[in-house]
């Protein structure tokens, strides 16, 4: 459909002008009242480009939790608008530098689709990715010999059209200390057509580059999104995704198992299964410690090793991620250890 009504190239910008911002925008479209969207819209701002408005099947449907404003956003109590702590760990602004040999550039402070649930919920879309401030981050990294890997993120650095993100990424390349260089991005899912060739062709000179996706849910794979990931996979370019585990979106081990399988058969790597950071206003979306270990606990024998993502929790304060893992050992002493597989029996190995 989105093909149709945007025949012209480059297709991705065409797309992103039509986005939907305003809640009688999707009323038009779907039989819901735009003034239960507007108080969260105000507080937070809405964005979905016409190809993901495209994969709603409902109102209230895994698609629409992850886009479309909630009123809950506007009750959270117990949420915070940094529990990371970023600015705290930013030597300059836009950077932030927790781990010794690795830091976050925000490249971009836009996304083709503002997710609902985003862990910088507080800027996405309201702050602007400067020149200055990107290249002041530069500046940090050729000044940091201890820093030998880049990722860049923000919102979603694919937003840079195709010569700036060449220009910033000749810059960081030209660092000899840099090993190392990541793009974090969910327009593969959110905006594939955003894949080009043009694109691919540019980011193989950059290798090594690893890009990290973001796909929650099977319904967000479609023949576009697999399009553009075998694309950056054919040019050689390691993928990886981070799910993020999301109440009424993917806390079913079913949905789960689903997810990961065709990320596997996309040639993505499950990386990382995230715990949803305690942001303000995505109380709604938040699912015990627990149900989140349940669900590895399933993940774990019944899928190959592949395609089992790492659950992890990012400390609040600051404190860096840590992997949750199910409790596999049930007892232990100087001879013998007795160990639950995954389909819960019990079996003596002897230490």
């Amino acid at each position: 459909m989105t093909d149709q009504i945007f025949p012209s190239e480059p297709r991705w910008k065409a797309l992103l002008a039509a986005c939907v911002t305003d809640p009688k925008q999707v009323a038009e479209r779907f039989d819901v009242d735009p003034d239960r969207l507007a108080a969260a819209i105000r507080r937070f701002p809405m964005r979905i480009n016409p190809y993901y408005l495209s994969l709603i099947r409902w109102p209230g449907d895994p698609i629409w939790r992850q886009a479309v404003p909630d009123p809950a956003e506007l009750t959270d109590a117990a949420g915070t608008a940094e529990p990371l702590c970023e600015e705290e760990q930013s030597p300059v602004p836009g950077l932030i530098h927790r781990y010794p040999d690795r830091v976050v550039l925000l490249a971009a402070d836009q996304c083709a689709m503002f997710c609902r649930f985003c862990m910088r919920k507080r800027r996405v879309g309201k702050v602007a990715a400067e020149e200055e401030r990107i290249a002041a981050g530069v500046d940090y990294v050729r000044s940091t010999q201890a820093v030998h890997e880049v990722i860049l993120s923000g919102g979603d650095p694919l937003m840079l059209d195709d010569s700036r993100l060449a220009r910033l990424l000749e810059a960081i390349r030209a660092i000899d200390h840099v090993r190392l260089v990541r793009i974090h991005s969910r327009m593969p899912c959110t905006l594939p057509q955003r894949i080009t060739d043009d694109l691919v062709r540019m980011l193989r000179v950059f290798q090594p580059l690893y890009l990290i996706t973001h796909f929650n849910h099977p319904d967000e794979i479609t023949d576009r999104s697999r399009e553009a990931c075998a694309r950056l996979a054919d040019a050689g370019i390691p993928l990886g995704c981070q799910t993020v585990l999301l109440k009424g979106v993917n806390d079913d081990p079913a949905v789960m198992h689903h997810l990961m399988e065709m990320l596997l058969v996309m040639r993505v790597r499950p990386y990382y299964l995230h715990q949803l950071d305690r942001v303000h206003g995505t109380v709604h979306f938040r699912v015990p410690l627990e149900k989140g270990l349940s669900i590895m606990r399933h993940l774990r024998g019944r899928l190959s090793g592949m395609g089992v993502p790492h659950y992890m929790v990012d400390l609040p304060g600051g404190g860096g991620k840590v992997p949750l893992t199910p409790d596999y050992v049930v007892s232990r002493d100087r001879s013998v250890w007795r160990l639950r597989n995954g389909e819960g029996r019990v079996f003596s190995y002897p230490v």
